[in-house]
């Protein structure tokens, strides 16, 4: 199956995205920490995909999309999918602890289970792995930093617009 693959320009800065004709299989920050295993099959190229995706992040970043409604193909473990897909569940605006994540996937005793394969999650912003945090609050690592993710959760409102992390 051949999959498209292209770049959209987006506060957090340039964003790889890869979609097949079974749904949306990557987006990529710059330095992405893990990125995803790219087949021979991979080309630069669009399809209706794409398109639905370029269109939700933009309305996304603009602050008039609150969920997204993607056709999703994440390549992973079932352990993987289940974290990913209850990622979903969290609302925008809405922060939960890495535990209460593991609760949520029925694992409560496998935070740190759970916290990698939240790190892996090869489709950030739509599964929205941002809105995980450390159980004292603390923003805690991401894949595509701890600014982009302390912007997301600022353009959400998750966070108040004086925090920073930096400063």
């Amino acid at each position: 199956m051949n999959v498209q693959t292209t770049f959209v320009d987006s506060p957090v800065g340039p964003l790889f995205l890869a979609a097949d004709d079974a749904g949306l299989r990557a987006i990529e920050f710059r330095d992405n920490r893990h990125p995803v295993r790219r087949g021979d099959d991979w080309q630069e190229g669009d399809n209706a995909v794409l398109r639905m995706a370029r269109h939700q992040l933009g309305e996304y970043f603009a602050g008039t999309r609150r969920t997204f409604d993607l056709p999703l193909s994440p390549h992973g473990t079932d352990f993987q999918r289940n974290v990913w897909t209850t990622l979903a569940t969290i609302p925008y605006g809405e922060t939960v602890s890495y535990a209460q994540l593991a609760a949520r996937v029925g694992r409560p005793g496998a935070s740190r289970a759970v916290g990698a394969a939240n790190g892996r999650n090869p489709l950030p912003i739509v599964l929205p792995c941002h809105r995980v945090i450390g159980a004292d609050g603390a923003l805690t690592g991401f894949g595509g930093g701890l600014p982009t993710k302390q912007y997301l959760l600022k353009l959400e409102g998750a966070l108040p617009p004086e925090f920073d992390l930096f400063g």
